[in-house]
């Protein structure tokens, strides 16, 4: 024993006497050798040299800007996606255009899709229905009908799965559709499953369910990649069946953390050729986490799916959009992503033109509001025009400095005309926007720095005038259990809350 502290206490002192030189050594690779912004930059500055030794451990854990281009090799469906992309970008740019969008695809939205198509591979699907979930019980009910309905296979995706009564509940429907010859694959993050039992996991790989980790720690719970999180929720069946939104497994998503109260969220059930959006992400992440090629078989595209894929792959006929715009379920989308693997911010970019086309109104649900300088000043803009922009976020953390400094965001908003509500009547986890009563979208990314960036997300936009208008109503019922925040209760707020805000806001680069 006091060898081990003989030995802490040189590491200790070797660390004090050569801490200058790994400051500076660290600023050299921040500040000369990584494409950050600015303030991210001066943010781990300051952390680094305020907070001796401790700033370093934390950027080595949670400030590395590993090689993109290294860590996430995504090229399998690249090719795959070319051709309706390419199409639709035809169709999109032509004088024609609007003999071949529906009402709610105006002139307006086509620079929208034309963006998201060119940047993300998005591709605008058509034959698609929504069901909207705002309560878990209603969605993992919803959730576990679709599961005993599978007849092919079955792939799960989520951020966090925990072991409690809501996995219980539909373990054995996995099992017996295994019995039944379905395949079934379950993906999860590695940091949001760090509290499943080992031995959990084994008990479905032995009952033949395939199992994968997206970015698995070492060393106990230890992970150096634990900033970049897979933060998905998805659920695809036979590939005509699919959900997304941002309720994960665990109790108090069906309202049975006391710590938390009713949990309000919202999340979408879609059936038609979105579907197919979903999976080809899902199978992009469970390549890369497990190795297996899922494209090399296209019995994933049976069936119904089948044909779908080839009228999204331009097959067939080669028609990219549908002939008949009477059908009843004609609900226009796009799946788009984003993470640490693309580029560009694609899901940020979507809500910043969002925001800029807005005319009439702007409805922001999210848990965490800490935007960058572009989606600010957006949304000051828009509500100094003239344009009806309310917020809503939680009146209780479950990240207590993400929640100050969303408080601060949320304050600022207030001075330019915007309306921002405190929903009280549990949490409020729902992630989305809302505009014009034309054009919504929802998934799994909160309207923060950390979403745009670092997270890998995903988000439905929906291009259509009767669904948004449901997520509409789904607002204004949230609104009398909400408080509503004036300039004069802001303004008038404790000294002990503003040093809270100000402090967490200098840190929201981090956070």
């Amino acid at each position: 024993m006091r060898e081990i502290w003989q030995s802490t206490v040189e590491v200790w002192s070797w660390l004090m006497q050569h801490l200058w030189f790994i400051n500076v050594l660290l600023s050299i690779v921040i500040v000369f050798f990584q494409r950050r912004d600015p303030k991210t930059v001066w943010t781990w500055l300051l952390a680094i040299y305020f907070i001796p030794v401790f700033g370093v451990a934390f950027y080595l854990l949670f400030g590395q800007d590993m090689k993109k281009s290294r860590m996430f090799r995504v090229k399998e469906a690249d090719d795959r996606l070319k051709f309706p992309i390419k199409s639709q970008e035809a169709v999109i740019r032509s004088e024609r255009r609007e003999d071949h969008h529906p009402d709610a695809m105006t002139r307006e939205y086509s620079s929208l899709v034309l963006y998201n198509l060119e940047t993300s591979g998005a591709v605008l699907t058509s034959d698609n229905s929504v069901d909207i979930y705002t309560d878990g019980r209603e969605k993992f009910e919803a959730l576990r009908q679709a599961l005993r309905g599978a007849r092919r296979f079955i792939h799960i995706q989520y951020y966090i799965i925990k072991n409690d009564e809501v996995f219980d509940s539909i373990v054995p429907i996995l099992i017996e559709k295994v019995k039944e010859g379905v395949e079934v694959r379950i993906l999860y993050d590695g940091m949001g499953g760090r509290f499943m039992p080992k031995r959990r996991w084994e008990e479905m790989r032995l009952a033949g369910i395939r199992v994968g980790t997206f970015f698995p720690p070492f060393l106990g719970w230890l992970n150096l990649r634990v900033n970049y999180r897979n933060h998905r929720k998805i659920v695809v069946i036979d590939g005509t069946t699919g959900f997304v939104g941002g309720f994960n497994i665990g109790r108090e998503y069906i309202s049975k953390d006391p710590q938390f109260g009713y949990w309000r969220d919202t999340h979408l059930k879609i059936k038609g050729e979105a579907a197919i959006s979903l999976q080809i992400r899902f199978a992009l992440d469970w390549n890369y986490a497990t190795g297996e090629n899922l494209f090399k078989d296209l019995s994933y595209f049976g069936d119904e799916a089948e044909a779908a894929r080839k009228r999204l792959m331009g097959e067939g006929n080669g028609h990219i959009w549908p002939k008949d715009q009477a059908d009843a379920e004609q609900v226009y989308m796009q799946i788009i992503t984003s993470g640490p693997d693309t580029r560009e911010p694609h899901i940020r970019n979507n809500y910043l033109e969002l925001f800029h086309k807005a005319k009439r109104h702007i409805y922001i649900q999210t848990p965490y509001f800490i935007p960058d300088d572009a989606i600010l000043s957006a949304l000051k803009i828009a509500a100094s025009s003239g344009v009806d922009v309310r917020l809503m976020i939680p009146c209780k953390p479950d990240h207590p400095f993400v929640y100050w400094a969303t408080c601060s965001y949320a304050g600022e908003l207030l001075d330019y005309g915007a309306r921002c509500y405190v929903y009280e009547n549990g949490f409020l986890h729902s992630k989305g926007v809302m505009v014009d009563g034309q054009v919504s979208c929802y998934g799994t990314a909160n309207m923060d720095i950390r979403s745009f960036e670092l997270n890998f997300e995903v988000n439905a936009t929906i291009y259509d005038q009767k669904t948004t208008e449901r997520l509409e109503k789904a607002f204004m019922d949230d609104l009398p259990h909400c408080r509503e925040i004036t300039r004069e209760d802001y303004h008038s707020r404790r000294l002990w809350m503003r040093l809270k805000e100000q402090m967490c806001r200098l840190l929201s680069p981090l956070l």
